[in-house]
Protein backbone atom coordinates (compact mmCIF):
# COMPACT_ATOMS: atom_id res chain seq x y z
CA UNK A 1 0.00 0.00 0.00
CA UNK A 2 1.29 3.53 -1.21
CA UNK A 3 1.25 6.05 2.07
CA UNK A 4 -0.81 8.54 -0.45
CA UNK A 5 -3.59 5.66 -0.87
CA UNK A 6 -3.49 5.10 3.05
CA UNK A 7 -3.55 9.09 3.85
CA UNK A 8 -6.48 9.45 1.25
CA UNK A 9 -8.22 6.57 3.47
CA UNK A 10 -7.28 8.23 6.45
CA UNK A 11 -8.34 11.74 5.20
CA UNK A 12 -11.91 10.81 3.80
CA UNK A 13 -12.34 9.47 7.16
CA UNK A 14 -11.95 12.16 9.29
CA UNK A 15 -13.95 13.95 7.10
CA UNK A 16 -17.06 12.15 7.75
CA UNK A 17 -16.71 12.95 11.22
CA UNK A 18 -16.51 16.60 10.86
CA UNK A 19 -19.96 16.11 8.85
CA UNK A 20 -21.43 14.59 11.92
CA UNK A 21 -19.49 17.40 14.41
CA UNK A 22 -20.94 20.21 11.87
CA UNK A 23 -24.51 18.64 12.57
CA UNK A 24 -23.86 17.60 16.16
CA UNK A 25 -22.65 20.96 16.86
CA UNK A 26 -24.83 23.77 16.37
CA UNK A 27 -26.04 26.00 18.88
CA UNK A 28 -23.80 24.24 21.73
CA UNK A 29 -23.45 25.68 25.15
CA UNK A 30 -21.76 23.98 28.54
CA UNK A 31 -24.71 21.69 29.15
CA UNK A 32 -24.74 19.86 25.57
CA UNK A 33 -20.75 19.59 26.09
CA UNK A 34 -20.80 18.19 29.27
CA UNK A 35 -23.87 16.44 29.39
CA UNK A 36 -25.05 16.41 25.82
CA UNK A 37 -28.61 18.02 26.93
CA UNK A 38 -29.75 14.97 28.60
CA UNK A 39 -31.16 13.54 25.12
CA UNK A 40 -28.86 11.16 23.98
CA UNK A 41 -30.66 7.85 22.57
CA UNK A 42 -29.79 4.75 25.33
CA UNK A 43 -29.33 2.59 22.17
CA UNK A 44 -26.72 4.76 20.31
CA UNK A 45 -24.62 5.48 23.57
CA UNK A 46 -24.76 1.36 24.24
CA UNK A 47 -23.53 0.71 20.95
CA UNK A 48 -20.62 3.50 20.46
CA UNK A 49 -19.68 2.53 23.54
CA UNK A 50 -17.78 -0.57 22.09
CA UNK A 51 -15.77 1.30 20.13
CA UNK A 52 -14.68 3.95 22.73
CA UNK A 53 -14.19 0.70 25.49
CA UNK A 54 -12.21 -1.19 22.92
CA UNK A 55 -9.83 1.60 21.70
CA UNK A 56 -6.59 0.94 19.55
CA UNK A 57 -5.09 -0.71 22.53
CA UNK A 58 -7.81 -3.62 22.49
CA UNK A 59 -7.70 -3.69 18.68
CA UNK A 60 -3.73 -4.73 18.51
CA UNK A 61 -2.70 -5.67 21.64
CA UNK A 62 -5.76 -8.12 22.65
CA UNK A 63 -5.06 -10.43 19.41
CA UNK A 64 -1.13 -10.62 19.72
CA UNK A 65 -1.70 -11.61 23.54
CA UNK A 66 -3.24 -14.43 22.30
CA UNK A 67 0.45 -16.07 21.44
CA UNK A 68 1.25 -16.41 24.77
CA UNK A 69 -1.75 -16.25 26.90
CA UNK A 70 -4.62 -17.97 25.07
CA UNK A 71 -7.81 -17.01 25.80
CA UNK A 72 -7.28 -16.10 29.04
CA UNK A 73 -8.37 -12.79 28.37
CA UNK A 74 -11.81 -14.53 28.27
CA UNK A 75 -12.19 -14.84 31.96
CA UNK A 76 -11.66 -10.98 32.33
CA UNK A 77 -14.35 -10.40 29.57
CA UNK A 78 -16.89 -12.84 31.79
CA UNK A 79 -15.85 -10.98 34.73
CA UNK A 80 -16.78 -7.76 33.09
CA UNK A 81 -20.18 -8.80 33.02
CA UNK A 82 -20.43 -8.57 37.53
CA UNK A 83 -19.08 -5.49 37.13
CA UNK A 84 -21.25 -3.51 34.33
CA UNK A 85 -24.07 -4.84 36.72
CA UNK A 86 -22.74 -3.25 39.97
CA UNK A 87 -22.55 -0.13 38.00
CA UNK A 88 -25.99 -0.59 36.27
CA UNK A 89 -27.68 -1.36 39.63
CA UNK A 90 -25.51 0.65 42.31
CA UNK A 91 -23.46 3.33 40.53
CA UNK A 92 -25.68 4.64 38.21
CA UNK A 93 -28.97 5.57 40.05
CA UNK A 94 -26.49 7.22 42.84
CA UNK A 95 -25.15 9.40 39.99
CA UNK A 96 -28.35 10.32 38.71
CA UNK A 97 -30.26 10.68 42.60
CA UNK A 98 -27.52 13.14 42.94
CA UNK A 99 -27.43 14.93 39.46
CA UNK A 100 -24.19 14.59 38.84
CA UNK A 101 -21.78 16.43 36.32
CA UNK A 102 -18.88 14.79 37.08
CA UNK A 103 -18.96 11.79 38.91
CA UNK A 104 -16.18 12.71 41.15
CA UNK A 105 -18.74 15.86 42.96
CA UNK A 106 -19.94 12.45 45.03
CA UNK A 107 -16.58 12.45 47.21
CA UNK A 108 -17.12 15.97 48.40
CA UNK A 109 -20.95 15.37 49.54
CA UNK A 110 -19.99 11.78 50.89
CA UNK A 111 -16.58 12.63 52.88
CA UNK A 112 -15.03 16.45 52.00
CA UNK A 113 -12.56 18.68 49.71
CA UNK A 114 -9.61 16.78 50.16
CA UNK A 115 -11.42 13.00 48.90
CA UNK A 116 -13.01 15.16 46.13
CA UNK A 117 -9.78 16.48 44.87
CA UNK A 118 -8.03 13.26 45.03
CA UNK A 119 -10.22 11.12 43.24
CA UNK A 120 -10.37 13.86 40.22
CA UNK A 121 -6.96 14.03 40.57
CA UNK A 122 -6.44 10.56 40.18
CA UNK A 123 -9.22 10.17 37.71
CA UNK A 124 -6.87 12.78 35.18
CA UNK A 125 -3.77 11.42 35.88
CA UNK A 126 -5.11 8.21 35.06
CA UNK A 127 -6.48 9.24 31.67
CA UNK A 128 -4.23 11.32 30.71
CA UNK A 129 -1.52 8.25 30.57
CA UNK A 130 -4.69 5.30 29.02
CA UNK A 131 -5.53 7.91 26.55
CA UNK A 132 -1.78 8.39 25.77
CA UNK A 133 -1.07 4.66 25.32
CA UNK A 134 -4.11 4.32 23.29
CA UNK A 135 -3.44 7.19 20.72
CA UNK A 136 0.25 5.71 20.51
CA UNK A 137 -0.67 2.90 18.81
CA UNK A 138 -2.50 4.77 16.14
CA UNK A 139 0.18 7.54 15.88
CA UNK A 140 3.01 5.28 15.47
CA UNK A 141 1.31 3.05 12.46
CA UNK A 142 -0.01 6.30 10.51
CA UNK A 143 4.07 7.32 11.48
CA UNK A 144 5.82 4.36 10.03
CA UNK A 145 3.39 3.62 6.67
CA UNK A 146 2.51 7.34 5.88
CA UNK A 147 4.83 9.87 7.16
CA UNK A 148 8.31 8.04 8.10
CA UNK A 149 8.25 8.01 3.39
CA UNK A 150 7.84 11.82 3.29
CA UNK A 151 10.56 12.05 6.64
CA UNK A 152 7.68 14.16 8.60
CA UNK A 153 8.67 13.98 12.51
CA UNK A 154 6.64 11.91 14.62
CA UNK A 155 6.03 14.85 17.09
CA UNK A 156 4.45 17.00 13.82
CA UNK A 157 2.21 13.16 13.17
CA UNK A 158 0.84 13.50 16.66
CA UNK A 159 0.33 16.83 16.48
CA UNK A 160 -2.06 16.39 13.57
CA UNK A 161 -4.08 13.46 15.25
CA UNK A 162 -4.19 16.15 18.22
CA UNK A 163 -5.62 18.64 16.54
CA UNK A 164 -8.26 17.07 14.16
CA UNK A 165 -9.21 15.68 17.77
CA UNK A 166 -9.78 19.18 19.18
CA UNK A 167 -11.32 20.78 16.51
CA UNK A 168 -14.45 18.41 15.97
CA UNK A 169 -14.78 17.88 19.76
CA UNK A 170 -14.05 21.50 20.70
CA UNK A 171 -18.06 22.82 20.35
CA UNK A 172 -20.31 19.98 20.41
CA UNK A 173 -18.18 17.84 23.59
CA UNK A 174 -20.19 14.47 24.82
CA UNK A 175 -22.94 15.79 22.33
CA UNK A 176 -20.78 15.09 19.21
CA UNK A 177 -18.81 11.72 20.23
CA UNK A 178 -22.12 9.95 20.93
CA UNK A 179 -22.97 10.25 17.36
CA UNK A 180 -19.03 9.79 15.93
CA UNK A 181 -18.75 6.74 18.55
CA UNK A 182 -21.75 4.77 17.03
CA UNK A 183 -20.20 5.32 12.98
CA UNK A 184 -16.60 4.70 14.23
CA UNK A 185 -17.96 1.49 16.19
CA UNK A 186 -19.47 0.07 12.80
CA UNK A 187 -16.17 0.64 10.85
CA UNK A 188 -14.55 -1.34 13.41
CA UNK A 189 -16.53 -3.92 13.83
CA UNK A 190 -16.85 -4.60 9.86
CA UNK A 191 -12.82 -3.90 10.09
CA UNK A 192 -12.69 -7.15 12.56
CA UNK A 193 -15.34 -9.72 10.55
CA UNK A 194 -13.35 -8.64 6.93
CA UNK A 195 -9.73 -9.21 8.44
CA UNK A 196 -11.31 -13.03 9.73
CA UNK A 197 -12.68 -13.35 6.50
CA UNK A 198 -9.79 -12.32 4.44
CA UNK A 199 -7.36 -14.95 6.33
CA UNK A 200 -9.95 -17.52 6.40
CA UNK A 201 -9.87 -17.09 2.37
CA UNK A 202 -5.90 -16.43 2.36
CA UNK A 203 -5.92 -20.34 3.56
CA UNK A 204 -8.12 -22.12 1.33
CA UNK A 205 -11.00 -22.70 4.38
CA UNK A 206 -14.46 -22.17 4.85
CA UNK A 207 -15.41 -20.46 8.23
CA UNK A 208 -16.32 -23.79 9.83
CA UNK A 209 -12.85 -25.40 9.30
CA UNK A 210 -11.03 -21.84 11.08
CA UNK A 211 -13.03 -22.59 14.16
CA UNK A 212 -12.48 -26.25 14.25
CA UNK A 213 -8.81 -24.89 13.79
CA UNK A 214 -8.60 -22.56 15.93
CA UNK A 215 -10.89 -24.66 18.89
CA UNK A 216 -7.88 -27.27 18.25
CA UNK A 217 -5.16 -25.47 18.54
CA UNK A 218 -3.05 -24.47 21.97
CA UNK A 219 -4.02 -20.56 21.34
CA UNK A 220 -7.49 -21.66 22.56
CA UNK A 221 -6.60 -22.34 26.03
CA UNK A 222 -9.40 -20.24 28.36
CA UNK A 223 -8.69 -21.77 31.84
CA UNK A 224 -5.32 -21.68 33.40
CA UNK A 225 -5.54 -23.30 36.86
CA UNK A 226 -2.16 -22.65 38.48
CA UNK A 227 -3.06 -20.33 40.83
CA UNK A 228 0.87 -18.79 40.80
CA UNK A 229 0.36 -17.90 37.09
CA UNK A 230 -0.99 -14.11 36.52
CA UNK A 231 -3.04 -15.96 33.84
CA UNK A 232 -5.18 -17.85 36.72
CA UNK A 233 -9.11 -18.10 35.83
CA UNK A 234 -9.92 -17.03 38.89
CA UNK A 235 -7.74 -13.89 39.31
CA UNK A 236 -8.53 -12.72 35.96
CA UNK A 237 -12.43 -13.38 37.05
CA UNK A 238 -12.25 -10.99 40.00
CA UNK A 239 -9.96 -8.89 38.41
CA UNK A 240 -11.80 -8.47 35.34
CA UNK A 241 -15.10 -7.35 37.40
CA UNK A 242 -13.25 -4.61 39.09
CA UNK A 243 -11.55 -3.37 36.20
CA UNK A 244 -14.88 -2.82 34.70
CA UNK A 245 -16.03 -1.48 38.05
CA UNK A 246 -13.29 1.15 38.05
CA UNK A 247 -12.72 1.97 34.29
CA UNK A 248 -15.63 2.64 33.45
CA UNK A 249 -18.12 2.66 36.24
CA UNK A 250 -15.15 5.17 38.39
CA UNK A 251 -14.69 6.80 35.07
CA UNK A 252 -15.65 10.03 33.79
CA UNK A 253 -15.40 9.35 30.47
CA UNK A 254 -17.53 6.52 30.37
CA UNK A 255 -20.04 7.52 33.03
CA UNK A 256 -20.43 10.97 30.73
CA UNK A 257 -21.92 8.69 27.93
CA UNK A 258 -23.85 7.54 30.18
CA UNK A 259 -25.29 10.47 31.92
CA UNK A 260 -26.05 12.10 28.78
CA UNK A 261 -28.82 9.70 28.68
CA UNK A 262 -32.49 10.87 29.25
CA UNK A 263 -32.85 8.91 32.30
CA UNK A 264 -31.74 6.28 35.16
CA UNK A 265 -34.01 3.48 33.54
CA UNK A 266 -32.74 4.37 30.20
CA UNK A 267 -28.77 4.62 31.00
CA UNK A 268 -29.60 1.16 32.63
CA UNK A 269 -30.95 -0.48 29.37
CA UNK A 270 -28.25 1.20 27.75
CA UNK A 271 -25.36 -0.65 30.48
CA UNK A 272 -26.61 -4.15 29.87
CA UNK A 273 -27.00 -3.81 26.33
CA UNK A 274 -23.57 -2.80 26.12
CA UNK A 275 -22.48 -5.45 28.23
CA UNK A 276 -23.86 -8.20 25.97
CA UNK A 277 -22.35 -6.63 22.78
CA UNK A 278 -19.26 -6.45 24.25
CA UNK A 279 -18.68 -10.13 25.33
CA UNK A 280 -19.57 -10.84 21.85
CA UNK A 281 -16.72 -8.24 20.20
CA UNK A 282 -14.01 -8.93 22.83
CA UNK A 283 -14.39 -13.12 21.86
CA UNK A 284 -14.35 -12.13 18.51
CA UNK A 285 -11.06 -10.55 19.01
CA UNK A 286 -9.65 -12.93 20.48
CA UNK A 287 -10.75 -15.66 17.59
CA UNK A 288 -9.00 -13.13 14.99
CA UNK A 289 -5.45 -13.29 17.34
CA UNK A 290 -5.55 -17.52 17.20
CA UNK A 291 -6.42 -17.06 13.32
CA UNK A 292 -3.67 -14.50 12.87
CA UNK A 293 -1.02 -17.04 14.73
CA UNK A 294 -2.92 -19.81 12.38
CA UNK A 295 -1.86 -17.84 9.33
CA UNK A 296 1.70 -16.75 10.25
CA UNK A 297 2.39 -20.90 10.61
CA UNK A 298 0.83 -21.97 8.06
CA UNK A 299 2.46 -19.56 5.39
CA UNK A 300 6.11 -19.96 7.59
CA UNK A 301 5.78 -15.81 8.49
CA UNK A 302 8.72 -15.19 11.20
CA UNK A 303 6.74 -13.25 14.16
CA UNK A 304 7.53 -9.82 14.90
CA UNK A 305 8.97 -9.38 18.63
CA UNK A 306 6.45 -7.51 19.76
CA UNK A 307 3.47 -9.05 19.77
CA UNK A 308 1.23 -5.74 19.71
CA UNK A 309 2.77 -5.45 15.55
CA UNK A 310 1.49 -8.99 15.14
CA UNK A 311 -2.11 -7.62 13.28
CA UNK A 312 -0.84 -5.23 11.19
CA UNK A 313 2.30 -6.89 9.91
CA UNK A 314 0.32 -9.65 8.69
CA UNK A 315 -2.51 -7.43 7.67
CA UNK A 316 -0.60 -4.85 5.52
CA UNK A 317 2.35 -7.30 4.52
CA UNK A 318 0.76 -10.50 4.03
CA UNK A 319 -2.39 -9.91 3.35
CA UNK A 320 -3.04 -7.64 0.10
CA UNK A 321 -3.81 -4.20 -0.20
CA UNK A 322 -7.20 -4.41 0.73
CA UNK A 323 -6.51 -6.29 3.95
CA UNK A 324 -4.31 -3.29 4.72
CA UNK A 325 -6.82 -1.21 4.32
CA UNK A 326 -8.78 -2.65 6.17
CA UNK A 327 -6.95 -2.73 9.25
CA UNK A 328 -6.00 0.90 9.19
CA UNK A 329 -9.91 1.79 9.05
CA UNK A 330 -9.84 -0.33 12.10
CA UNK A 331 -7.28 0.99 14.01
CA UNK A 332 -8.69 4.59 13.04
CA UNK A 333 -11.99 3.56 14.39
CA UNK A 334 -10.73 2.30 17.25
CA UNK A 335 -8.59 4.90 18.37
CA UNK A 336 -10.79 7.99 17.94
CA UNK A 337 -13.18 7.32 20.24
CA UNK A 338 -10.68 6.78 23.27
CA UNK A 339 -9.26 10.06 21.94
CA UNK A 340 -11.97 12.49 21.60
CA UNK A 341 -14.02 10.69 24.84
CA UNK A 342 -10.58 11.22 27.20
CA UNK A 343 -10.16 15.07 25.69
CA UNK A 344 -13.78 15.86 26.62
CA UNK A 345 -13.81 13.91 29.84
CA UNK A 346 -10.32 15.56 31.13
CA UNK A 347 -11.72 18.93 30.19
CA UNK A 348 -15.47 18.18 31.88
CA UNK A 349 -13.76 17.07 35.30
CA UNK A 350 -10.93 19.74 35.46
CA UNK A 351 -13.32 22.40 34.52
CA UNK A 352 -15.84 21.37 37.27
CA UNK A 353 -13.92 19.60 39.95
CA UNK A 354 -10.99 21.79 40.10
CA UNK A 355 -12.10 25.65 38.67
CA UNK A 356 -15.26 24.55 39.45
CA UNK A 357 -16.94 26.65 37.00
CA UNK A 358 -20.49 24.81 37.34
CA UNK A 359 -21.03 26.78 40.73
CA UNK A 360 -19.27 30.11 39.20
CA UNK A 361 -21.47 33.20 39.57
CA UNK A 362 -19.06 35.61 38.80
CA UNK A 363 -18.40 34.51 35.15
CA UNK A 364 -21.34 34.38 32.82
CA UNK A 365 -22.57 31.31 30.22
CA UNK A 366 -20.00 32.86 27.70
CA UNK A 367 -17.07 33.33 29.88
CA UNK A 368 -17.46 29.65 31.07
CA UNK A 369 -17.47 28.56 27.62
CA UNK A 370 -14.30 30.24 27.08
CA UNK A 371 -12.44 28.83 30.51
CA UNK A 372 -14.02 25.91 28.97
CA UNK A 373 -12.09 25.95 25.32
CA UNK A 374 -8.93 27.28 27.16
CA UNK A 375 -8.86 24.14 29.26
CA UNK A 376 -9.71 22.10 26.10
CA UNK A 377 -6.73 23.19 24.26
CA UNK A 378 -4.30 22.44 27.44
CA UNK A 379 -5.58 18.95 27.58
CA UNK A 380 -4.71 18.49 24.04
CA UNK A 381 -1.17 19.98 24.07
CA UNK A 382 -0.56 17.51 27.15
CA UNK A 383 -1.85 14.21 25.39
CA UNK A 384 0.49 15.46 22.98
CA UNK A 385 3.67 15.73 24.75
CA UNK A 386 2.83 12.53 27.10
CA UNK A 387 2.69 10.79 23.60
CA UNK A 388 5.69 12.06 22.40
CA UNK A 389 7.54 10.80 25.90
CA UNK A 390 5.65 6.87 25.78
CA UNK A 391 7.30 6.49 22.23
CA UNK A 392 10.98 6.19 24.04
CA UNK A 393 9.56 3.98 26.86
CA UNK A 394 7.12 1.38 25.32
CA UNK A 395 8.67 -2.00 25.37
CA UNK A 396 6.30 -4.59 26.44
CA UNK A 397 2.37 -5.08 25.06
CA UNK A 398 0.35 -2.02 25.77
CA UNK A 399 -2.83 -3.98 27.18
CA UNK A 400 -0.71 -5.32 30.05
CA UNK A 401 0.97 -1.52 30.99
CA UNK A 402 -2.57 -0.12 30.55
CA UNK A 403 -4.30 -2.44 33.36
CA UNK A 404 -0.87 -2.15 35.77
CA UNK A 405 -0.76 1.34 35.52
CA UNK A 406 -4.68 1.26 36.44
CA UNK A 407 -4.02 -0.97 38.95
CA UNK A 408 -1.93 1.93 40.67
CA UNK A 409 -4.38 4.87 39.67
CA UNK A 410 -7.49 3.51 39.81
CA UNK A 411 -7.24 1.57 43.13
CA UNK A 412 -7.42 4.58 45.52
CA UNK A 413 -10.89 5.41 43.93
CA UNK A 414 -12.06 1.76 44.79
CA UNK A 415 -11.24 2.71 47.64
CA UNK A 416 -12.80 5.46 48.31
CA UNK A 417 -16.50 4.98 46.39
CA UNK A 418 -16.06 1.73 48.24
CA UNK A 419 -15.65 2.62 51.62
CA UNK A 420 -18.76 5.47 50.79
CA UNK A 421 -20.97 3.07 49.75
CA UNK A 422 -20.79 0.57 51.89
CA UNK A 423 -20.39 2.43 55.31
CA UNK A 424 -21.69 5.16 57.09
CA UNK A 425 -18.29 6.39 58.43
CA UNK A 426 -17.09 10.20 57.96
CA UNK A 427 -13.17 10.35 57.31
CA UNK A 428 -10.43 12.64 58.52
CA UNK A 429 -10.65 14.58 54.99
CA UNK A 430 -7.42 15.89 55.11
CA UNK A 431 -5.37 12.74 55.62
CA UNK A 432 -7.28 11.06 52.18
CA UNK A 433 -4.23 12.35 49.95
CA UNK A 434 -1.84 11.06 52.08
CA UNK A 435 -3.33 7.10 52.45
CA UNK A 436 -4.51 7.54 48.45
CA UNK A 437 -0.69 7.94 47.89
CA UNK A 438 0.46 5.04 50.12
CA UNK A 439 -1.50 2.65 49.21
CA UNK A 440 -0.27 2.54 45.26
CA UNK A 441 3.34 2.69 46.85
CA UNK A 442 2.52 -0.58 48.86
CA UNK A 443 1.05 -2.35 45.90
CA UNK A 444 4.56 -1.19 43.99
CA UNK A 445 6.57 -2.60 46.33
CA UNK A 446 4.63 -6.09 47.03
CA UNK A 447 3.84 -6.71 43.00
CA UNK A 448 7.93 -6.38 42.85
CA UNK A 449 8.84 -8.41 45.11
CA UNK A 450 6.01 -10.98 45.09
CA UNK A 451 7.79 -13.77 43.59
CA UNK A 452 10.36 -13.89 46.97
CA UNK A 453 7.11 -12.73 49.39
CA UNK A 454 4.73 -14.90 48.43
CA UNK A 455 6.69 -18.33 47.25
CA UNK A 456 6.36 -17.48 43.60
CA UNK A 457 3.15 -15.89 43.03
CA UNK A 458 2.99 -13.40 40.19
CA UNK A 459 0.59 -10.44 40.85
CA UNK A 460 -2.16 -9.81 38.05
CA UNK A 461 -4.82 -7.43 36.82
CA UNK A 462 -6.15 -7.94 41.00
CA UNK A 463 -3.58 -5.38 41.63
CA UNK A 464 -6.15 -3.51 41.34
CA UNK A 465 -8.53 -5.12 44.02
CA UNK A 466 -5.35 -4.99 46.88
CA UNK A 467 -5.13 -1.24 45.93
CA UNK A 468 -8.82 -0.75 46.47
CA UNK A 469 -8.85 -2.77 49.97
CA UNK A 470 -5.48 -1.28 50.89
CA UNK A 471 -7.14 2.10 50.25
CA UNK A 472 -9.94 1.16 52.06
CA UNK A 473 -8.20 0.01 55.23
CA UNK A 474 -6.65 3.53 55.34
CA UNK A 475 -10.02 4.92 55.47
CA UNK A 476 -11.40 3.17 58.40
CA UNK A 477 -8.21 3.58 60.48
CA UNK A 478 -8.59 7.40 59.72
CA UNK A 479 -12.45 7.45 60.00
CA UNK A 480 -14.19 9.75 62.22
CA UNK A 481 -16.10 8.46 65.25
CA UNK A 482 -19.60 10.39 63.44
CA UNK A 483 -21.20 9.59 60.09
CA UNK A 484 -21.97 11.68 57.18
CA UNK A 485 -25.14 12.59 55.53
CA UNK A 486 -24.53 12.27 51.74
CA UNK A 487 -26.23 15.21 50.53
CA UNK A 488 -28.25 15.65 47.16
CA UNK A 489 -27.29 18.67 44.91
Amino acid sequence: MSPTLILLCFISYTAILFVITWITARKSTNRSFFLGNKTSPWFVVAYGMIGASMSGVTFMSVPGAVGTDGFAYMMVVIGYIFGYTVIARVLLPLYYRLNLTSIYSYLETRFGFWSYKTGAFYFILSRVIGASFRMFLVVNVLQIFIFDAWHIPFFVTVMIFIVLILLYTFKGGIKTIIWTDMIQTTFMLLSLGMSIWLIIDSMGLDPGQMIGQVYRSTWSKMIFTDWHDQRFYLKELFSGAFIAIVMTGLDQEMMQKNLSCRSLRDAQKNMFTFTGIMVVVNFVILFLGASLYLFAANKGIQLPERSDDLFPVIAISHLGPMAGLVFLIGLISAAYPSADGALTSLTTSFSIDFLGINKRTDLNERNKKQVRQMVHIAFAVILLLVIVLFRAINDHAVIKKLFTIAGYTYGPLLGLYSFGLFTKFAVRDRWVPFISLVSPLICYFLSFYSVNIFHGYHFGFELLILNGFITFAGLLLFRRRHTRELREQ
